[in-house]
């Protein structure tokens, strides 16, 4: 990775009025609507991500954490949706929920679980006052498949110097993110990021333009400096994380935004190349080759355009959401396709590891959790990425977890509210 020179911000900017301009005429003469189908076609109606289950049908629950880290999770869920309006509309497949009941849901299920129900109670308290979705997946069984992340923990220093010459970022004092929908109903909650140039917007910078040719350079704020260019594209794979400075302070990095770019999987690319198998394919694989072969790293790291910029928070890591994740308990989920804050029961597997820190083998994994969180890899009703934490036994669960899996959604039955 090329070295890159400290930053410092440019006094210059563009002044408001030419943004609102330059963005106009893009966003409504550049960017037409899809096309309208012609008259008296049939509707084309989207498959839903969440299908309402019988009861019947509902799975075993059952829970392989303890119920305090739930109340936490669900505690954290519960303050979000305090702070927005209550009249706002959840989607759970062909059902809309409003976030008074949403709040409603998780207040009654926590009053429930202090009480620390036995197994069969759980059944029954669940099938006589919830309503069950199943998530879509990715195929007719419905399948979800489950990766993992974790909080990394990064040795830095706040200036630059040989040792630490890896720059993370702040967001760029250049990078726009356009809201499409305050020109368009049409274009639903899209979103654009990119800059102006030549009075036209066009894309960000993508990783290689930053990396190696220093389009940050003046443009964005370094909050701090690493030494190892593998370990800052990790920390952005893993959204936050902690940098321990000099002085042993430590410093709470969390996702601020990102280029815009699409996330594409360097572990793909090894696989392709028949560089790692599919069956060896971890993040601790991936980090093995590019130590061995350190000529590779470049060129494997910029095939993912994806680059995350981030701020210092006070506690983390924060989800999407804007609260604070518990690791086991938090999810991460497509945030087009299922609806925040909410209760979710999963089924996959999680690996039992020895003092070695070696895995010894894969076992049930069935738990409670809180979609709070999401990820540029994670599309789609057929993906979750489950928060495993920080330390040493999180970093190799996270980094080897992709196994199938179950998912689904509860939401308090509507006949059951006061």
């Amino acid at each position: 990775m090329t070295q890159l020179k400290p930053t410092h911000r440019l006094p210059g900017k563009i002044p408001g009025g030419l943004f609102l301009a330059v963005l106009a005429a893009v966003l409504l003469i550049g960017c037409p609507g899809p096309p309208k189908p012609p008259p008296g076609s049939p509707a084309v109606e989207t498959a839903p991500s969440l299908v309402r289950i019988d009861p019947s049908a509902y799975p075993y629950f059952s829970d392989d954490l303890d119920f305090e880290s739930l109340e936490l999770a669900i505690a954290q869920s519960i303050g979000y949706l305090q702070a927005i309006p209550p009249s706002r509309e959840f989607e759970f497949g062909r059902d809309r929920y409003s976030a008074a009941h949403i709040l409603l849901s998780l207040r009654r299920f926590q009053g429930f679980i202090r009480v620390r129900p036995s197994a069969s109670d759980l059944q029954r308290y669940i099938r006589a006052f919830y309503r069950v979705y199943q998530s879509a997946g990715r195929d007719p069984q419905r399948d979800v498949l489950f990766t993992g992340y974790y909080e990394p923990l990064l040795n830095g220093r706040r200036s630059i110097s040989p040792e630490y010459q890896y720059p993370i970022y702040a967001r760029p004092d250049d990078l726009l993110t356009i809201d499409l929908r305050a020109f368009s109903e049409k274009f639903g909650g899209e979103k654009l990021i990119g800059r102006i140039q030549e009075k036209s917007v066009v894309p960000y910078h993508d990783r290689r333009e930053i990396e190696e040719g220093g389009a940050l350079y003046g443009k964005a704020r370094a909050l701090a400096w690493v030494n190892d260019p593998i370990d800052v594209f990790f920390l952005h794979v893993q959204g936050s994380g902690k940098i321990i400075l000099e002085d042993g302070r430590v410093l709470n990095l969390g996702y601020d935004t990102s280029n815009g770019r699409p996330y594409r999987s360097v572990g793909q690319l090894l696989i392709e190349e028949g560089k790692v198998s599919r069956e060896e394919m971890s993040m601790q694989r991936i980090r093995a080759y590019l130590n061995e072969n350190p000529a590779e790293i470049q060129r494997v790291l910029s095939h993912n355009p994806s680059y995350i910029f981030f701020k210092v928070v006070p506690d983390g890591p924060l989800g999407s959401i804007n609260v604070k994740l518990t690791p086991g308990r938090s999810i991460a989920l497509d945030r087009t396709a299922f609806p925040p804050a909410a209760l979710a029961f999963v089924e996959t597997q999680k690996p039992l590891i020895d003092a070695q820190g070696r895995i010894m083998s894969w076992v049930a994994c069935r738990r409670f959790t809180l979609n709070q969180d999401t990820g540029g890899a994670i599309k789609g009703p057929g993906r979750a990425d489950l928060f495993w934490g920080s330390g040493p036994g999180a970093e190799i669960a996270a980094g080897h977890l992709k196994h199938p899996g179950k998912l689904y959604f509860l939401v308090l039955r509507p006949d059951a509210s006061p």
